[in-house]
């Protein structure tokens, strides 16, 4: 304490001019840039404030000062300066804690502790999609191509204001390349998928074909099973992303003309697995691919609830679309 109020003493003779008024009303310079800086803060509440890169000193005090959160700039100014930590003063967005003193400011300024915003990527989005929703973010910089598609993981990321798209691009491609490294060694024995590759695009139908988290594993086995008796999977999305690419949605039935023809995509028209994945599917899809439920089924159909029945013989599935064309014309579809 006694070396900082030296070196206080030294700054107040180099500002003398700026604290000649407190001296005029008879109190100690020193003490009054004492109080100054180890007072309480005058924010009743807890301030956010955004410092722009390459911002100088004088202005981060401003805005420190203008939001409320010192007491004044130009004392702050000169308690940055006593602190020797002026260059340690880091770009990005913090809140300051309600009544923080200058000390307590500084600390958190020069912490690198910046405010994270979440953004949440949905599962079974197409890459041209994600870039859509990053492109209307207005905390994210920059541009950024559309990357392959299934090469993203949907997942919530905490983001810093400022953060490039390029970046949380690349994250998010880093992250999807991770889990299928982690899940496929760990995968069921004589699956019909021979690569991670292949597994995430059998886990993007997955992941298109059904919202409901406890039936992914169930949908997954009906594909493996269909794709080991070398029957096609005949999956409508596939149809759907063969027509729209990568804006994803068709925004209409499906023709039975657009069943009929032949795409590269349409899989009641190939065998196997289209050439691309149709959707980024999430974690859970792909762990549902590489381990899929103990299961005989062959085919489902929605069954009005949200979720799918599912069969193992074509008698039981054309009872259960029977069923669900009932329920479409009861309520009037």
């Amino acid at each position: 304490m006694a070396e900082e109020k030296q070196r206080l003493h030294q700054l107040v003779i180099k500002f003398r001019g700026l604290f000649i008024i407190a001296a005029l009303l008879g109190g100690s310079a020193l003490s009054f840039v004492l109080g100054m800086i180890y007072l309480p803060g005058p924010q009743q509440e807890t301030v956010r404030v955004v410092l722009p890169s390459g911002a100088s000193t004088r202005i981060i005090a401003a805005r420190l000062a203008e939001a409320d959160a010192v007491r004044s700039a130009v004392i702050f100014r000169a308690y940055v300066r006593l602190s020797g930590k002026g260059s340690n003063l880091q770009a990005g967005e913090y809140d300051l804690p309600k009544r923080a003193n200058m000390p307590a400011v500084l600390r958190v300024l020069t912490s690198g502790e910046v405010v994270l915003h979440p953004i949440t990527i949905p599962e079974g989005l197409t890459s041209m999609q994600i870039v859509g929703l990053l492109e209307a973010n207005a905390l994210l910089t920059g541009t950024v191509a559309v990357p392959p598609e299934g090469t993203l993981l949907p997942e919530t990321y905490n983001v810093e204001r400022g953060m490039s798209r390029a970046a949380l691009i690349a994250k998010m491609q880093a992250d999807q390349a991770r889990v299928i490294a982690t899940l496929w060694p760990n995968r069921q024995k004589d699956l019909p998928v021979k690569s991670s590759r292949e597994a995430l695009i059998l886990a993007s139908i997955v992941e298109r074909e059904t919202a409901v988290a406890e039936e992914r594993p169930l949908v997954a086995a009906v594909f493996i099973n269909r794709l080991i008796k070398g029957m096609r999977l005949q999956s409508d999305p596939t149809i759907i992303y063969g027509i729209v690419g990568g804006r994803g949605k068709l925004g209409r039935p499906i023709r039975r003309s657009e069943i009929r023809r032949r795409t590269a995509y349409n899989t009641y028209r190939i065998d196997g697995l289209p050439p691309t994945p149709i959707a980024n599917p999430g974690r859970a899809s792909i762990a549902a691919v590489l381990n899929p439920a103990k299961s005989k089924a062959l085919y489902f159909v929605a069954d009005g609830t949200g979720g799918h029945a599912f069969a193992e013989t074509l008698e039981a599935h054309n009872k259960n679309v029977l069923r669900w064309r009932q329920i479409e014309k009861q309520n009037g579809r």
